[in-house]
């Protein structure tokens, strides 16, 4: 082998190396997003329930009126 080879090969690995340290990188922020989405739907869900269950009188919310 000659040297540039060795040194092609060497630069091929750090390329490797640093894609596979974004990969890792962006999976793990995936999957700190879908974490984050799946507790702000559950909050909203228990606001959600907090409002239907307070002194709000009979009918508020039942029709809309959405025409422009």
């Amino acid at each position: 082998m000659d040297i540039a080879s060795l040194a092609n090969g060497q630069l091929a690995a750090r390329q490797a190396e640093t894609q596979m340290a974004v990969a890792a990188k962006l999976m793990k922020m995936n999957a700190d997003s879908s974490a984050s989405v799946a507790a702000l739907i559950d909050q909203a869900s228990a606001n959600l329930e907090t409002l239907a269950k307070s002194a709000l009188p009979e009918g508020v919310g039942g029709t809309v009126d959405i025409s422009v």
